[in-house]
């Protein structure tokens, strides 16, 4: 008989025994406290004594011992190290498996098959999360919840050995997800590289900008250069590590951003404002590709609400959209410079929208923008 007494947090883990960890950073520490939480035995190493101390002090784990004798082994180390501490664990414990949580797949692969390791205990894998602050100061348990994470077997790939490393993901709540390393490497670069670098670019735009203009920065500059804030020594060796699928992104996207500055030298020229609507047209149908919440490629409709500066408001907010049975899909907040209020950007599914604009409305509620305005 199942235990129906547990809530989805307290379910009890499908890893047992030991699982040791490999780097106490951002991942490796959030792994940590994720399994913690679920009563595994987590064992933790890592270079530097001070990040091993806070990670422990936080609750990610205890320290790894010489005697322990891990089932699992998640190696979460910078790119430029994933490859060798991967050979050092798997001469080091035999009886484990071995995965890794680095960002590129198929270069440590590479080095690994070149040194002539046995690769049978190593699946690699990926989780598709992360924040823009690392270290263990910055690890949560729950930055996993409905991520996707990347499982990379191959043909030697044992069953029970699959069964872990995606046992581990399931443990944290995240989707377990099959590719094979080249696969996940062009997919990254596409939806995760590719974006820091144009992001980073852009946010330098800014660095030089009049007082001036940044103070009609709004939602839109602040969406594109989220990400901008990530630390460089890390992307220099991500970025190192998968340069031809960034390469090749990058280059398609230098020609048709070239394509559009030279129709905006001369936007009269024929041909010219077609160029600018293919290329803002074809950025709508990319869009629409991306999956919405849960994974679902369902659409919804966005509108806007003012709210007061004060404190309470957006808990009133979301306690009447509860009251008019509105599901919110996606909230986005943005303050307006020198004015006592805020937009929040509510998106719901096309069916509720009249119901939750028209219910905000008779309850006071001021709707700043609707779709289509």
């Amino acid at each position: 008989m199942s235990d129906t007494s547990r809530t989805p947090n307290e379910r009890a883990a499908r890893l047992s025994g030991t699982i040791r960890i490999v780097g106490a950073g951002l991942l490796g520490a959030s792994i940590g406290h994720a399994l913690t939480a679920k009563g595994v035995d987590v064992a933790l190493a890592d270079t530097s004594p001070a990040q091993l101390r806070l990670a422990i002090d936080y609750g990610a784990g205890r320290a790894a011992r010489e005697d322990d004798a891990p089932s699992l082994v998640v190696v979460a180390v910078p790119p430029d190290v994933t490859a060798d501490v991967i050979e050092a664990e798997l001469a080091r414990f035999p009886d484990a498996v071995i995965t890794d949580v680095a960002s590129v797949k198929l270069e440590p692969l590479r080095v690994l098959r070149e040194r002539g390791v046995d690769l049978t205990r190593y699946i690699g894998s990926h989780p598709l999360a992360g924040r823009e602050r690392g270290g263990a100061i910055s690890a949560r348990a729950d930055i996993f919840i409905g991520r996707p994470w990347v499982v990379c077997r191959d043909e030697e790939t044992r069953a029970a050995d699959l069964a872990l490393v995606e046992g581990l993901a399931l443990d944290l709540e995240a989707m377990p997800l099959e590719m094979t390393p080249e696969e996940h490497d062009r997919a990254v670069a596409l939806t995760s590289h590719v974006p820091q670098v144009v992001a980073s670019l852009l946010a330098a735009r800014l660095a030089d900008a009049e007082d001036g203009s940044l103070r009609l920065a709004g939602q839109g500059v602040r969406d594109t250069t989220r990400i901008a804030a990530s630390a460089p020594e890390l992307w220099v060796q991500i970025l190192g590590a998968n340069a031809a699928p960034v390469v090749s992104v990058l280059d398609a996207l230098a020609a048709e951003l070239a394509e559009v500055a030279d129709a905006l030298r001369d936007p009269d020229r024929t041909g010219s404002r077609r160029t600018v609507a293919e290329a803002i047209r074809h950025g709508n149908e990319g869009v629409e590709r991306l999956p919405g919440k849960h994974g679902q490629n369902r659409r919804f409709e966005s509108f806007v609400v003012m709210i007061d500066d004060t404190a309470g408001q957006l808990g009133r907010l979301f306690g009447e959209l509860g009251e008019l049975e509105v599901n919110v899909e996606d909230l986005r907040l943005e303050h307006s410079p020198g004015a006592q209020f805020g937009l929040a950007e509510i998106s719901v599914t096309p069916a509720a929208l009249r119901g939750a604009v028209e219910g905000l409305e008779a309850r006071g509620w001021r709707i700043a923008s609707m779709p289509d305005d």
